[in-house]
């Protein structure tokens, strides 16, 4: 197994005012292992930017209890009240991203591209700020690549290579979020020595670490 990351390594990695981009779908495919040591860590000021906002003692919820972040990126909040409270309060800044459009913004970081145009939003809140460009008379918002700092990514299953698949409907947003950030870790549910190469979803180069021990299975 290449790049085996330990509790003291990864926490290492961390630092204040990062970005985070974390997997999971309503904390399905969500890395708790790698939340319990973000938490731990301690560190503030964190963007982070996920599908939701989790819940309040689960998932990325976790981090804003425990008044880590400053700022989320996601496409709903409403399952976990404590950021509600707390972008009321101006205590945290939430940032509402229409599901298919923070996906498309993620998938244009890790292909290369400046990002995406999209007629998602046009006339809404959501139009705010951003350029609009006419494509064959037809009106477009630009929505720009969204990269992070690090990834932390759940719900697969690794080899000995380092490439992962993905159990099921865990797989949601962790595959594109590895393909975003400078640092991909990821809390595999099981390790196997080998995938067929037709079912590896996450290859090995993109995956810079993989967290052992109590953590994974």
């Amino acid at each position: 197994m290449r790049n085996l990351l330990n509790k003291e390594k990864f926490i290492a990695l961390l630092h204040d005012g990062m970005s985070l981009m974390v997997g999971g779908f309503l904390t399905n495919g969500t890395p708790e292992g790698l939340i319990d040591l973000v938490v731990e860590s301690n560190v503030k000021n964190l963007t982070i930017i996920c599908n939701d906002g989790g819940y309040p003692d689960k998932g990325v919820g976790r981090l804003v209890a425990n008044n880590q972040v400053k700022k989320v990126i996601a496409s709903h909040i409403g399952t976990n009240p404590v950021i509600g409270t707390m972008m009321q309060e101006n205590k945290i800044e939430v940032e509402l991203v229409p599901q298919g459009t923070l996906a498309e913004r993620i998938r244009a970081y890790g292909a290369g591209l400046g990002g995406v145009l999209t007629p998602t939003g046009l006339d809404t809140l959501v139009q705010e700020g951003k350029q609009i460009i006419e494509v064959k008379g037809k009106k477009y918002l630009l929505e720009e690549a969204l990269g992070a700092d690090m990834a932390l990514i759940g719900g697969a299953i690794a080899d000995n290579y380092g490439n992962l698949k993905y159990n099921k409907t865990m797989r949601n947003f962790n595959p594109i979020m590895a393909t975003a950030c400078e640092v991909v870790v990821c809390e595999p549910k099981r390790i196997i020595d080998e995938i067929d190469p037709e079912h590896v979803i996450t290859p090995h180069p993109f995956v810079d670490y993989i967290l052992v021990g109590e953590y994974c299975d």
